[in-house]
């Protein structure tokens, strides 16, 4: 059972509130169909290994009870084979080593119907970045995981994380990525059924990089792999990690299209990793602050860490680039990070310099001493707002809505019926608004995410704070810096 967060719930119809108005206008216009779902990267804890902890069966349980609430659609979950089937010791092979966490992890999106990307950061070691040893051995453990265990929810598979960065083995180097890329094929190639199941994801780049020797930024990269790795890749994926004040006023939405616009006909785009960094212009202020509270954390890497996730603004924040996902005409959007308990800095295996960007800490007592840091973090509602009734195969409908500042709006209609509409408001003002739809809503429900007013269920989800909504035309209210999701979903 969930801990819930208990505050006061509101009824917010339209009769009872006051504020300015707002219009949103809900199309049956489709950006995208069959959309593969929201979700997070959710890692094997490779390191849990390295600190002395195996998960208890106590702490799976949390967290999928957590999960049932949330509601993935698609999860991102990649490995460090020195954790796992590479032993350096032994400099040995070998795919049964330390995988009980992948097991579990793999089980419950198989059990689930969730779609994941499997792939490995980086090879063993460096100088394997061009290794027909670890082709065959990342492959054969592929096969393993998809044809020997069964494990079909993986659809794609990610040979090198972030190729374009400078901290990657890869360092920008296309051309050696191509050419691995089509190693790692042609081995695939050798599997019966392996490559009917999985296809490579590509370029797995990221949105606002630009290497700083060659000049070469993500829009090049997924030119380059769409004219000339096409044929070997079956989703495309880039990462974003874009700063508060560019998401806000839009101009990130324009990098996103600009990207979709560049990726071949018939072939679909994900957001493979998303969050927020604050060293772009006009973040100062929340950079200072992130740094000052990772300093003072007792196990943060401040290097790396997002420290805004105990607050309430970044559920807003993380909502809102979904919307601009989606509306973007994106497939899928995985946020980084569900768990604290993934990742050191570097992954090095040192417990004190740990990636702060999840929704907990799932091991927060064992390893950290730090039970509180087990508990739940508010963006977590948010998020699973956005992926629950945001789900797995639905279609991504255009909105409209007045030209007023803080307001985002989003739409979605399932295929086996029900519809949703979202709508941020970051600003300070509430607004009356007036939902117009296409269709006819029944008995649709209200959810408001917002600092200090909303209640949670016994399951732990947000209580609905209307219900028994009817019609084309349905007023609700939108308060100052909430999210707001109405829907006749399940």
């Amino acid at each position: 059972m969930l801990k819930s967060m208990k505050f006061m719930g509101l009824c917010l119809l339209l009769s009872a509130c006051t504020g300015a108005g707002l219009t949103v206008k809900v199309s049956d216009e489709v950006i995208s169909s069959d959309y593969i779902g929201n979700g997070a990267e959710w890692d094997p804890y490779d390191e849990s290994v390295a600190w002395g902890v195996r998960m208890s069966d106590k702490d799976w349980d949390i967290l999928f009870d957590r999960l049932e609430v949330m509601g993935m659609g698609y999860v991102r979950c990649m490995i460090n084979s020195p954790f796992l089937y590479w032993d350096a010791a032994a400099d040995s092979y070998d795919r049964t080593r330390n995988i009980e966490n992948l097991i579990k992890i793999l089980s419950y999106c198989q059990n689930n119907g969730i779609t994941v990307v499997f792939g490995e950061f980086n090879p063993p070691v460096p100088q394997m970045k061009d290794s027909q040893k670890w082709i065959e051995m990342s492959v054969d453990y592929l096969n393993y995981l998809v044809n020997d265990l069964g494990f079909t929810c993986i659809k794609h598979f990610v040979i090198f994380n972030e190729p374009d960065g400078d901290w990657a083995p890869v360092n920008g180097d296309y051309q050696l990525w191509l050419s691995m890329a089509r190693r790692f094929d042609a081995e695939m190639s050798k599997y019966p059924g392996l490559k009917d199941k999985v296809s490579i994801a590509a370029p797995d780049a990221v949105v606002h990089w630009v290497h700083p020797e060659t000049g070469v930024d993500c829009s090049q990269w997924m030119k380059a792999v769409a004219e000339n790795a096409d044929d070997i890749v079956g989703i495309y994926d880039v990462h974003a990690y874009p700063g508060q004040t560019e998401v806000r006023n839009g101009s990130y939405a324009e990098k996103l299209r600009h990207l979709k616009s560049l990726v071949p006909q018939g072939k679909r785009i994900i957001l493979g990793e998303a969050g927020f960094k604050y060293d772009k212009p006009g973040d100062e202020a929340l950079l200072a602050e992130n740094t000052r509270r990772a300093e003072a954390h007792r196990y943060a890497g401040a290097a790396d860490s997002n420290m805004m996730v105990y607050d309430h603004f970044y559920g807003l924040d993380m909502a809102l680039l979904a919307m601009d996902v989606m509306n973007s005409g994106f497939s899928g959007m995985a946020v980084w990070m569900l768990d604290d308990g993934a990742h050191s800095v570097g992954d090095t295996g040192v417990p004190q310099n740990i990636k702060v960007w999840g929704f907990w800490n799932i091991l927060g007592e064992e390893v950290f001493g730090a039970p509180e840091e087990e508990e739940i973090r508010p963006w977590y509602y948010a998020w699973s707002l956005m992926c629950r009734f945001f789900p797995k195969g639905c279609d991504i409908l255009s909105t409209s809505h007045d030209a007023v500042r803080g307001i985002r709006t989003c739409a979605a209609k399932a295929v086996g019926g029900g519809s949703s509409i979202s709508i941020v408001n970051w600003s300070s003002k509430t607004y009356k608004s007036v939902i117009e739809l296409p269709f006819d809503m029944k008995d649709a429900r209200l959810y408001v995410y917002r600092d200090g007013g909303f209640s949670c269920d016994d399951d732990g989800m947000i209580s609905a704070s209307c219900t028994g909504l009817y019609g084309r035309r349905i007023a609700i209210e939108v308060p100052a810096e909430s999210l707001v999701v109405l829907t006749d979903m399940e």
